[in-house]
């Protein structure tokens, strides 16, 4: 944990971050509040545990600039040589480098659902048709909870 200390002397002031470790109580306490987001929503804590940078970020980021200052020279070369096909490359060249840089490299990792203690276990299966609730469906039941107190 990192806790930002400011020292006032002679009117200014001075930022200094110093890292300071939880206790144990607090440690504990931080787990359970983690487990019980899983609990809650394990799409939403999914989503924010996989928000860290990945290794490979940084490669696709510097080759899809790449691609897109690329794209601008030949599209600017094309539009002054009055090269219209040369021009439209050069666009794509950007848009896809655009789209390359944003993405993210998709990888297979460890399927399953969160349960109440944190732990994962194996869903039930990729390969069977699983009836789900439309999002209608989903609407009214939360919004019966809500109202309910649930």
């Amino acid at each position: 944990m990192t806790v930002v200390a400011v020292k006032d002397g002679y009117g200014g002031c001075d930022r200094q971050e110093v890292e300071v470790p939880l206790s144990e109580n607090e440690q504990r306490l931080l787990e359970q509040m983690e487990r019980a987001l899983y609990a809650e929503d394990p799409k939403f804590a999914s989503a924010m545990r996989g928000a860290n940078r990945r290794p490979g970020a940084g490669r696709r980021l510097v080759i899809g600039g790449v691609s897109i200052v690329l794209g601008l020279v030949v599209l600017v070369f094309g539009v002054s040589q009055k090269q219209v096909l040369l021009g439209v490359l050069g666009f794509v060249l950007m848009l896809g480098g655009t789209a390359y840089a944003v993405s993210s490299q998709r990888r297979g990792g460890p399927v399953g659902v969160v349960n109440a203690a944190g732990g994962v276990r194996p869903s039930a299966g990729r390969g069977r048709a699983r009836s789900r609730p439309g999002f209608m469906q989903r609407l009214e039941e939360r919004w019966d909870r809500r109202r309910d107190g649930r």
